[in-house]
């Protein structure tokens, strides 16, 4: 990439004062990385340059332009704010800002560079120079502190650039196009790193994208992820896709050719192409649908554009009156987009050859939103104002995130993005009939909170469609729901304990702390030390430090970790998995019981059945699964399980789901037996529910003993867990259960 084709790609609106600052953005750019190198060997300017010619693509204004060229000066080079300001402007300074990560972070301090270096959220580069990173080689092992860094430094990045997105928008694209290049040369680092930054990608950085309506960088961020993160997969699906290339563009130009033809019979103007199958959405939908390659619906696809919405019902109707429909593949996307104001019909037919053909109509405008989102805003400037739906996309983004000044944890406002903004969502109803808009898995409390606060601090319980639910009830589109309320007192702890599953939402979450924190400090101090020694004394652990604990966690004394335990600000599940991530020989000493635990490390290639022990297992002749793929287990009649691949056509057609069993390569990390007594009212079915609970955690199950007296059940059991997190876990699910009183860890003796 040379800035003679940046020049060239740019847009016609631009000035030349535009192009003449842009050319002096990219000299200054140029000046400040000389001497830093990227990851492939090439000068650090030509990751400037590819940022900005992406956006140049996207046609945005010329300042995102320029601040996609100096989008890494101010943290990679000795360059300051205060000089972008000067010789750029307010406007660029504070895109430039929103883009720039954040590097002394609390915790984070100079002799912990290298670890920075490693975790950076924008790790292609290696760059040296004042403020540049070492580029230094090689590795070392890092402890839970350093782990800990590495993820806040993430987070506090994240928060920061998505508080910008909310003021801003052009801040995101910024960050967009910079991920996109950086995906685009992941190859060039280590293994381990490429994969981490590859799921965070697909985490965090694809559903953004498609949040934004941005298919065209959303499509590339998925494939070039899941390229690092299931390489096997990806290979496979980009072989079978080659194999059949020349077959299907023929098919496919015989198609648009008899497309073409019908509609003109019918008066109908059609622009008409065959539609690219990305890797990944082929992987999610063999995934989703639980079918092999061989049975995806949509490998030949159409897309047609035509010049109004009733050419598109006409177009519609020419095609469904010439080939068969498939039943429930058809979509009206015009009539109710989704909820990222994406339009367009979607329906797949039976064509001529008996195979089934997915069909896309649309017109421009609506494909000119599909593929570049709520950058079309500026593409559509070009030719004259036209940003109402411009404004509704923002608006609709900001009421997404309307509790973000509510939450300081960043990674909390990291996982209130993924569930609140990123999620897909569903639409209940209110008795009145009013629509509430929710992300998908939102329980009663989140419809709840989203009515009204108040309506949500004394919910009870909740009817849906006139029926009573459990409070962890998963919402689906079209529930009506009624919330019974009380008529005064204020949410339950229980409600912020992740385990439970009963509140989704970031907008719920911070509703329930804020009335926490209102309460009086000593009563939120009572309740939080209340909080964490039951969970001790629940999980079997003495001797535990707390004031350094408490230190790591940025809290100045122990008492004031009580009271953010107590106000719901930090969750007893967020200590417990800090105390998890503790050495070997820390989890040895909180874990180890009446046996040592288990350290046998067979080879790579051998299997593990979740849940049941000393099984004899078998490869599938079939489909022949190798260590790294995706695996299950089929219980055979006699001869233990066969194991499968889990895309294996035998198992998606298989009808006995109940013989399917959890499997996975390799035997677990070292496991700690760990003896446990649940105390219940006894009941019918209470064992069986229990197994499912320990089923569903792939624990082992050692030994059992059972005691009924007077209706009151003791149960003793003896787990396989992995890390005091587990066991924690696991115990709270069972507490959840109807009928038992409480779950805990037996002290020896």
């Amino acid at each position: 990439m040379k800035i003679e084709n940046l020049i060239e790609s740019l847009p016609e609106s631009y000035s030349p004062v535009d192009r003449e600052m842009i050319l002096r953005a990219y000299k200054f750019a140029e000046q400040a990385h000389t001497g830093q190198t990227r990851a492939s060997g090439e000068p650090y300017i030509t990751h400037c340059l590819s940022v900005a010619a992406i956006l140049a693509e996207l046609r945005v204004p010329p300042a995102v332009v320029i601040a996609g060229l100096l989008h890494d000066t101010v943290e990679d080079t000795p360059v300051t704010m205060d000089q972008i300001r000067k010789e750029f402007g307010e406007e660029v300074a504070r895109l430039v800002d929103g883009v720039t990560k954040l590097t002394n972070l609390p915790r984070v301090s100079r002799g912990d560079q290298h670890a920075e270096e490693i975790f950076a959220d924008n790790p292609v580069e290696t760059a040296v120079g004042t403020r540049g990173r070492s580029g230094q080689s090689g590795t070392s092992s890092y402890d839970a502190a350093s782990r800990s860094r590495r993820r806040d430094l993430t987070s506090e990045t994240l928060r920061k650039t998505f508080i910008a997105m909310g003021d801003d928008v052009r801040v995101v694209l910024i960050k967009l196009a910079d991920r996109l290049h950086n995906m685009r040369t992941l190859g060039y680092i280590p293994e381990a790193k490429r994969r981490r930054i590859a799921q965070e990608t697909l985490d965090i950085f694809a559903p953004l994208a498609n949040r934004l309506g941005i298919w065209e960088i959303k499509w590339e961020l998925e494939d070039l992820a899941f390229r690092y993160v299931n390489p096997e997969k990806y290979k496979e699906i980009a072989e079978n896709l080659a194999e059949r290339r020349a077959d299907r563009e023929h098919q496919i130009e015989d198609i648009i050719e008899n497309l073409q033809s019908l509609l003109a019979q019918s008066g109908i103007q059609a622009e008409i192409t065959g539609r690219p199958k990305h890797i990944y959405s082929i992987y999610r939908k063999m995934i989703d649908k639980g079918k092999a390659f061989e049975m995806v619906r949509d490998l030949r696809a159409v897309r047609l554009i035509v010049p109004d919405v009733p050419s598109c019902y006409g177009a519609l109707g020419v095609i469904h009156t010439h080939w068969r429909p498939i039943p429930h593949e058809f979509d009206d996307y015009i009539a109710a987009p989704k909820d990222n104001f994406y339009q367009s019909l979607h329906t797949a037919v039976i064509y001529d050859d008996g195979k089934p053909l997915e069909v896309q109509i649309r017109t421009p405008e609506m494909n000119q939103n599909a593929e570049y989102g709520i950058a079309a805003h500026w593409r559509y400037k070009e030719g004259g104002p036209r940003d109402e739906n411009y404004e509704q996309r923002i608006n609709w983004l900001r009421r997404l995130m309307d509790w973000r000044q509510d939450v300081d944890d960043a990674q909390e406002f990291v996982d209130g993005m993924k569930t609140d903004v990123f999620q897909d969502r569903v639409y209940a109803f209110t008795p009145r009939g009013d629509i509430i808009d929710l992300p998908a898995g939102s329980t009663p409390i989140d419809f709840a909170y989203h009515v009204h606060t108040e309506i949500g601090h004394r919910c009870r319980g909740a009817k849906v469609n006139g029926k009573l639910v459990t409070l962890e009830f998963v919402l689906k589109t079209g529930d009506q729901v009624e919330i019974l309320t009380a008529k005064q007192g204020g949410p339950s702890r229980d409600w912020l304990n992740p385990n439970l599953n009963l509140v989704k939402t970031q907008r719920a979450r911070s509703k329930i702390k804020q009335w926490f924190k209102r309460q009086d400090r000593e009563q939120n101090l009572v309740q939080g030390k209340m909080l964490l020694d039951r969970e001790f004394h629940r999980l079997g652990l003495s001797d535990i430090e707390l004031d350094p604990l408490s230190r790591e966690l940025d809290y100045r004394t122990l008492d004031d970790l009580y009271v953010a335990l107590g106000c719901g600000d930090i969750s007893v599940g967020r200590i417990v998995n800090r105390i998890s991530d503790a050495d070997k020989e820390e989890q040895d000493r909180l874990l180890t019981g009446p046996r040592t635990p288990s350290e046998s490390k067979p080879p790579a290639d051998t299997v593990t059945v979740l849940g049941l022990k000393g099984i004899l297992t078998s490869i599938a002749r079939c489909c022949k699964p190798a260590p790294g793929d995706e695996i299950i287990g089929y219980i055979t009649r006699g001869r233990g399980a066969t194991i499968h691949r889990k895309d294996c056509p035998n198992i998606l057609r298989l009808r006995e789901h109940e013989r399917l069993v959890k499997v996975t390569w390799g035997e677990p990390q070292a496991t700690y037996p760990v003896p446990v007594e649940i105390k219940a009212y006894d009941r019918q079915g209470l064992m069986g529910d229990i197994s499912n609970v320990l089923t569903n955690e792939g624990i082992n199950l050692l030994d059992i003993g059972l005691k009924v007296n007077h209706n009151l059940a003791a149960i003793n059991l003896v787990l396989e867990v992995g890390d005091i997190a587990q066991l924690s876990r696991i115990l709270t699910r069972i507490e959840s259960l109807p009928n038992v009183m409480e779950a805990h860890r037996m002290h020896p003796g």
